[in-house]
C-alpha cells in the first residue's frame, strides 16, 4: 500500500465525509453494491444518526416504494401503527424483514418522540411502486390525488369524476399481470382506458400546478408534499405501464430509464424539504451511465444519481460502498489488482476513502475491474472513480457493526 493511497483513507464519520466535499450537499447518497447485508445497513444507520446529530440532516430516503414509505413516515413522526405493522406494510422488496431497517425505524421514532415537527426526522421511499416482475396499479396515486383536489378546488375545474377514474382503472389485476413483464401483449398499458388515464393524470397534475397558491394556503405542508408525490407517481406509473406494452427492442432500456427517472423526481422532492441521506444501489446513485444485461441484451441508461447531479451540481454528493468479501455468497477475498483488492490490504475493517485522490494514486497501473461470481453483487468500476466523492469500504460482511 503506497503512502498516496494511505493518505486518502479516513474514518467513516460526518466530519470526514464533509471534508471530501466542497459544501454540505442537500442530497448525500450512500450507495451499496448489493442489498440486504446487515453490516452495510448498520454502517448506514450509524452514519445517519451522526448526520442528524452533527450536520442537521432530517430525512433518510431508501430504495423502497415511495407510497408504502408514507406508512413509515407516519409512524416515525406521529407513532401511527405498531412497529410490526410498519415493517410489514411500509417497505417494498421484502426489506421490512431486515433487522437494521427495523432498528432504523425504532431509532427514528424514539428521536422524534417529544420533539416539535420542525426538528423531527422523516422517512421517504424513493423508488416507484415497482418490483422486478412488474408495476403496481396507478389506482392509489390517482385516486388520492383526485380526492385531494376535490376537497380544495371548484368541481368545474376537475377533468373527471372519481367514478370515471374507477371505471377506467378497472380491476387492479389487469395492471399487475405478472406475464406482462416478459410479454408486452399482456400489458394493459396501451389500452384505450390507459391512454385516457394518462391524459387525465396530466390534467390533474396541471391543475395541481395552476392552483398552487390556493392549494398551499389550504393545505398543511405534509398534505401538499403528498399531493405532489401522488401526482408524479400516477404519471410515472402510467408511463411505465405504457412502456411495458411496447414491443420494440428498446423496451427494457426504456423501463429501467423510466424507473430511475421516477427515483430522481422523488429525490429532488426530498431535497426541497430538508438535507437528506439517500441509500440505494450504487447503480442507481452513480453519476456515470448505468449498464446491465437483461434478457441477454446490454442496457444503458442514466441513473437517478446522474439525473439529480446534472440538475443540482454540488447539492448532490455520492459515496459508493465497496466490499471485500461476501463469503456466504461465494465472494471471497478480491484480487490484489482490483480497487477492492487494494483496499482489502488496509488494516481497517471499515474506512472512508477519497475516491478522486485514490484515482490519481492508482493511475498507473489502472486497477482492473473485479469479476463477481455472484450476480447479486456489483463490484466498483475503476473507470467511475473520478465521479465518486468517497468510497465507504467494508472489508468483510461478517465483520459486525460499523464504526
Amino acid at each position: 500500500m503506497t503512502p498516496a493511497v494511505t493518505a486518502a483513507v479516513h474514518t467513516v464519520d460526518p466530519a470526514a465525509v464533509m471534508s471530501l466535499l466542497p459544501t454540505r450537499p442537500r442530497l448525500l447518497a450512500l450507495g451499496e453494491p448489493t442489498h440486504g447485508e446487515d453490516v452495510l445497513l448498520d454502517v448506514r444507520n450509524e452514519l445517519f444518526r451522526h448526520l442528524v446529530e452533527q450536520e442537521g440532516y432530517r430525512t433518510i430516503a431508501i430504495e423502497s416504494d415511495c407510497l408504502m414509505g408514507l406508512v413509515v413516515d407516519d409512524h416515525v413522526t406521529s407513532g401511527a401503527g405498531t412497529l410490526d405493522e410498519v415493517m410489514e406494510r411500509g417497505f417494498s422488496h421484502e426489506w421490512g424483514a431486515f433487522a437494521a431497517n427495523r432498528e432504523l425505524v425504532r431509532w427514528m421514532r424514539a428521536f422524534n418522540d417529544g420533539r416539535p415537527e420542525s426538528e423531527q426526522v422523516r422517512f421517504a421511499g424513493f423508488d416507484g411502486p415497482l418490483e422486478i416482475t412488474g408495476a403496481a396499479s396507478p389506482r392509489q396515486a390517482l385516486t388520492a390525488l383526485h380526492t385531494y383536489l376535490t376537497a380544495r378546488v371548484d368541481d368545474a375545474l376537475l377533468p373527471c369524476t372519481a367514478e370515471t377514474l374507477g371505471e377506467l382503472l378497472g380491476a387492479d389485476d389487469r395492471w399487475t399481470e405478472p406475464a406482462a413483464m416478459r410479454d408486452p401483449s399482456r400489458s394493459v398499458g396501451r389500452s384505450p382506458e390507459a391512454r385516457q388515464l394518462r391524459l387525465l393524470a396530466d390534467d390533474l397534475v396541471a391543475l395541481l400546478d395552476t392552483q398552487t397558491p390556493q392549494l398551499v394556503a389550504t393545505s398543511t405542508p405534509d398534505e401538499w408534499h403528498r399531493a405532489r408525490l401522488y401526482g408524479r407517481t400516477a404519471v410515472g406509473l402510467l408511463r411505465y405501464h405504457s412502456a411495458m406494452a411496447d414491443p420494440s427492442p428498446s423496451r427494457m432500456a426504456r423501463l429501467v430509464a423510466l424507473r430511475d427517472s421516477m427515483m430522481a423526481a422523488n429525490l429532488l422532492a426530498a431535497a426541497e424539504r430538508s438535507p437528506t441521506l439517500v441509500n440505494g444501489h450504487n447503480g442507481h446513485l452513480q453519476r456515470d451511465r448505468s449498464t446491465m444485461r437483461m434478457g441477454g441484451l446490454p442496457l444503458e441508461w442514466w441513473s437517478a444519481g446522474a439525473i439529480v447531479a446534472a440538475r443540482t451540481g454540488e447539492e448532490y454528493a455520492f459515496l459508493a460502498t465497496a466490499l471485500g468479501t461476501i463469503r456466504h455468497q461465494g465472494v471471497d477475498a478480491p484480487p490484489p489488482d482490483t480497487v477492492e483488492g487494494l483496499l482489502y490490504a488496509l488494516p481497517q475493517e471499515h474506512c472512508l476513502v477519497d475516491a478522486r485522490r485514490l484515482a490519481t494514486a492508482l493511475a498507473d497501473p489502472t486497477p482492473v475491474p473485479r469479476v463477481s461470481p455472484w450476480y447479486g453483487y456489483a463490484p466498483l468500476d475503476p473507470a467511475h472513480l473520478t465521479g465518486i466523492d468517497g468510497i465507504v469500504f467494508v472489508k468483510d460482511t461478517a465483520s459486525g457493526k460499523g464504526g
